[in-house]
């Protein structure tokens, strides 16, 4: 089986909706998205390392994604009614990024996680204490901050991305070297 398809395989056993590989080329980024991030909804821009205006320009940002060849997507639906419910939405994203987070230590390659929102670690953020980042290895920022355009990603990779009412779909990704998988 190639590497690619065990990835495919072992996302899909661990509990994601869907996977798909794309090679990092064919992402599109759109630096406005940068605006999104400022609005500050999550509470994270400028308290937390892998967030704006922290985590990097938008150009180093794409430059970090396209040093990879691949980008294995990352699906999760979620039954939630309001989809701007933090109640719901927080422990959904971040169960996500768990399962994200495990396929990659399975996958026991290195890689770039993009995650499904910004880097919660820490809780705190070691930003708002004036201190180094506790986990720089593990660290990582959302496709906002990466200004993916996630909805033209979600089509290359014939996924959902508007779901049925109640219905909210997270998407994060695994960036990777197919060089370094036997």
């Amino acid at each position: 089986m190639k590497k690619e398809d065990a990835l495919i395989k072992l996302a899909l056993d661990l509990g994601f909706a869907d996977a798909a590989i794309l090679n990092t080329k064919e992402l599109v980024f759109v630096p406005g998205f940068r605006t999104l991030c400022k609005e500050n909804l999550c509470g994270k821009y400028g308290a937390n390392y892998a967030c704006p205006p922290d985590c990097g320009t938008v150009e180093q940002m794409r430059e970090k994604v396209l040093r990879w060849q691949k980008a294995l997507v990352l699906q999760t639906m979620w039954d939630i009614e309001d989809p701007l419910n933090n109640e719901q939405i927080k422990p959904a994203k971040a169960q996500h990024n768990k399962l994200t987070r495990q396929l990659i230590d399975e996958a026991g390659e290195p890689g770039l996680m993009i995650g499904v929102s910004g880097c919660s670690l820490c809780n705190p953020c070691a930003i708002t204490e004036g201190k180094p980042c506790r986990f720089p290895e593990l660290q990582y920022s959302c496709m906002s901050a990466y200004c993916i355009f996630v909805k033209d990603m979600t089509e290359r990779c014939q996924m959902d991305y508007d779901c049925a009412p109640g219905i909210t779909a997270f998407f994060s990704m695994y960036c990777f070297d197919t060089a370094s998988f036997p």
